[in-house]
């Protein structure tokens, strides 16, 4: 069969199966969830000799160590994928909720319903458990869900998805519900970006380069983020035992990830000794720092700073350091350099801690807490489908609640309009 042919019947597929699954009953939605969580404790070492063979290819080819990090299926990942879905499975369905009911003078009766957006394409790169991540989302939310993995992913996403089609059979549910591109040819994006008829939603996640591609591209509307260039102000006014774990943790426990901080920024009123003790910390652990001017006065290690890469994520063990005139100067450097993904301050004071919030432009503010925590999982969310840093339709971490729209529901007794 052609592609074109192949993804036209995808595409058909998807719109058939969202309008049958809106109407499925919850206990059958979370009975393909915990389905599936079984089946990825039973299945793990297939799974497991299924990413090698993604892995064997990742180093053949050069891949960073990044991006093989976010190409494995560890235990500990599979571990949260199987947490992932048994939360998502406990979570209330926002699927029918009635909010925003108004009674009228002519007697009318005029509600919101929440409602499945339909069919969702995700085009995604490296990481194989926004498979299970992206679908348990959807199926919670009632939507149909077309997955696009990247090329270096395609033994491990292909066992995820046959598991997960397994677990809707067992379930009751339409096949087509789920279901996975299954080419690595490049063609066939573009030929999905294009049927706006059958597909409502297309989410990219990887990196800039693919988003880009998606967003110029595509007849469909697009949530995305092009990139995490996420920040942590050190305050004067900070408590160092909270500072140095906090900096430390943002930049290192995993740099290459879109919530990991690229810029630390620290208030020239901080005094020097604790400027530099931040700055050995980070040398501790290998990080490779560039600073400006006033930054590198802090060690000779700190190589100079190009403006270029203000705006750049490094994904990487190498990190920015930016000195700033307080709070006003944080928020400035913010505000012009950030990606509006995940931003931090560190202080003592509630005053400063309110104002940062107010005023800086990002999807999710953090005070004395690790940039990392911008996840759809640490928000409670069981796991998430993307962050968004648009601000419309959604805006952060995404999850079962971002996938619904609504319809409005008019309840008369014969009323016309005169």
């Amino acid at each position: 069969m052609e592609l074109e042919q192949i993804i036209d019947d995808i595409a058909a597929g998807g719109r058939s199966a969202s309008l049958l699954i809106q109407n499925q009953p919850t206990a059958a939605i979370d009975k393909a969830l915990l389905a599936m969580a079984a089946y990825l404790e039973s299945e793990k070492p297939r799974l497991q000799e299924e990413n090698r063979k993604d892995l064997d290819a990742a180093r053949a080819k050069g891949l960073s160590a990044a991006m093989i990090d976010r190409l494995t299926l560890s235990d500990k990942t599979i571990g949260a994928m199987i947490g992932g879905l048994k939360e998502v499975a406990a979570l209330e369905s926002p699927v029918g909720e009635i909010y925003e009911e108004r009674v009228r003078p002519n007697g009318l009766t005029i509600c919101k319903m929440r409602v499945p957006i339909g069919v969702i394409g995700i085009i995604y790169e490296s990481r194989p458990n926004v498979t299970v991540d992206a679908a348990a989302i959807c199926l919670k939310s009632r939507n149909a869900v077309i997955l696009r993995g990247g090329s270096e992913a395609f033994h491990s996403n292909s066992a995820l998805c046959e598991l997960f089609s397994r677990a809707l059979s067992e379930a009751g549910l339409p096949a087509e519900t789920l279901q996975f591109i299954p080419t690595t040819d490049r063609a066939a994006v573009e030929m999905l970006l294009k049927k706006d008829e059958q597909i409502d939603l297309v989410i990219p996640r990887g990196g800039e380069s693919l988003i880009r591609m998606v967003v110029e591209k595509s007849r469909i509307p697009v949530i995305k983020h092009y990139k995490g260039v996420c920040h942590v102000f050190i305050s004067k006014n900070a408590d160092m035992g909270k500072a140095l774990p906090i900096a430390v943790n943002a930049k290192v426990q995993r740099p290459g990830v879109c919530n990991a901080m690229e810029t630390l920024l620290l208030d020239s009123g901080l005094d020097l000794q604790k400027r530099k003790d931040i700055v050995g910390a980070l040398l501790d652990k290998e990080v490779v720092l560039f600073g400006d001017d006033e930054s590198r006065k802090l060690s000779g290690q700190i190589r100079e700073i190009d403006e270029k890469y203000l705006s750049d994520e490094y994904l990487d063990l190498r990190l920015s350091i930016i000195t700033v005139g307080g709070l006003d100067g944080a928020v400035a450097h913010i505000n012009k350099y950030g990606s509006r993904h995940t931003d931090s301050i560190v202080t003592e004071s509630a005053e400063e801690a309110d104002a940062f919030v107010s005023r800086v432009d990002t999807a999710s503010v953090m005070v004395n807490a690790s940039t990392r925590f911008s996840d759809g999982g640490e928000y409670g969310m069981g796991c998430e489908i993307g962050i968004s840093t648009d601000k419309l339709h959604s805006r952060g971490p995404m999850g079962v609640g971002d996938l619904t729209t609504y319809k409005w529901i008019v309840r008369g007794n014969g009323q016309i309009r005169e």
